[in-house]
C-alpha cells in the first residue's frame, strides 16, 4: 500500500495497531517505536547508504525497517513474532527506488540467536561484501544478541543497537567512571569492539511506554582486537575478579588463587596494589592477571 506518513509516526502506528489488533507482546519484549527523529539517528547512527546490506533483528510493524529502507538500504530482517509478516507485507513499501519490496526487504522468521549466517542470506546479500546490523533489541536479551553476534560467522562492520539506557552506559563504561557500570560486560565488549553512544531515546518515544529510557550504541569491531588469549578462561577470570564488588582485588582473586602467597607473589610480579578495587583497573590489567594465572596453572 502506499502511505506517504512514516510508520514511525504515533498516527500511522495507532492506525496499523487498531488494524490488525496488533499489540506489543510483553514476552518477546516489544515497544513500538513512535518517534520519527529517533528512528532516524538511528539510521544515521549507522550510516547507512545506498547499497548497504543491513541485518535488522527484530523489526516489528517496520518503523525502523521502512527508513533503513529509504536511506537506501537491502534490508534482511529476523523476527520471531508470527502476527508481524502479514503488517510488513502490507504497511511497507511497493517499491523502494524503483524496485520491488521482495528486491529490498527479506523476512526471515527465525530467532537470530538461531540463525545460520550463511544460509539465511545467500541468494540475497552478496556475502562477499560486510553488513550493517542494526536492531532495536529487546531489554532482557540484549547481552545475549551482542555475544551471539560477535562470536557468529556474519562479516560485519558495526552493529547500531538501541538497548536499555543501563546497559548501554556499561558497554562503554571506562575504569573508575562508575562501580556499577564498569564490569566483565564492559571488558568483554572493549576487547573486541570500540563503543559509542550515539544518542539517548526517552521512554516516551514507546507505544506502550517502557519504565526506562533507551539509548543507541554503535560498535565497531577493532582492527587489532585485544590479545587475551583463551576468551572463555579470560572471561572467567574477569567475572570472579568481580565477584563481590566491594571487596578488594585480593579478596576476589581467592577463588581463583585459594593460596595467600601465590596472591601476593601475582600482584607483586604484575605491580598492583592488592586493596584495589576491580572497577579501578584498565582492561590491560585483567589481560596480565588471566595470562599470569594460566601460566600459574601449567
Amino acid at each position: 500500500m502506499t502511505n506517504r506518513i512514516p510508520i514511525a509516526s504515533p498516527v500511522r502506528t495507532e492506525a496499523i495497531v487498531n488494524r490488525y489488533f496488533v499489540h506489543a507482546k510483553k514476552n518477546l519484549g516489544q515497544n513500538f517505536l513512535v518517534d520519527l527523529d529517533a528512528v532516524q539517528g538511528i539510521v544515521r547512527a549507522a550510516g547507512i547508504e545506498t547499497g548497504d546490506q543491513v541485518v535488522e533483528v527484530g523489526p516489528g510493524i517496520g518503523s525502523l525497517t521502512e527508513q533503513l529502507l529509504l536511506a537506501g538500504g537491502k534490508v534482511a530482517a529476523y523476527e520471531v513474532d508470527q502476527s508481524l509478516p502479514e503488517i510488513l507485507a502490507n504497511e511497507l513499501p511497493e517499491k523502494v527506488d524503483g524496485q520491488d519490496l521482495d528486491q529490498r526487504f527479506k523476512l526471515i522468521m527465525k530467532d537470530v540467536l538461531k540463525a545460520d549466517f550463511a544460509t539465511d542470506l545467500a541468494g540475497f546479500f552478496d556475502l562477499s561484501k560486510p553488513a550493517k546490523v542494526v536492531a532495536n533489541l529487546p531489554y532482557y536479551i540484549t547481552t545475549p544478541i551482542i555475544f551471539n553476534l560477535l562470536e557468529s560467522s556474519l562479516d560485519f562492520t558495526s552493529l547500531t543497537l538501541m538497548m536499555q539506557k543501563e546497559v548501554a552506559e556499561r558497554l562503554a563504561a571506562q575504569p573508575g567512571s562508575s562501580s556499577k557500570a564498569y564490569g566483565p560486560l564492559s571488558i568483554a565488549v572493549q576487547t573486541q569492539m570500540s563503543v559509542d553512544l550515539a544518542l539517548e531515546v526517552g521512554h516516551a518515544s514507546f507505544m506502550p511506554q517502557p519504565k526506562v529510557d533507551s539509548a543507541v550504541v554503535v560498535l565497531t569491531p577493532l582492527e587489532k582486537p585485544a590479545d587475551v588469549g583463551d576468551r572463555k578462561q579470560f572471561n572467567r577470570v574477569v567475572k570472579l575478579c568481580f565477584a563481590q564488588r566491594r571487596k578488594t582485588l585480593a579478596n576476589n582473586l581467592k577463588t581463583l588463587l585459594p593460596d595467600k602467597e601465590d596472591r601476593e607473589k601475582l600482584l607483586a610480579d604484575l605491580d598492583l596494589d592488592p586493596r584495589q578495587r576491580p572497577e579501578q583497573l584498565a582492561i590491560s590489567d585483567f589481560i596480565r592477571i588471566s595470562q599470569a594465572i594460566a601460566e600459574m596453572n601449567k
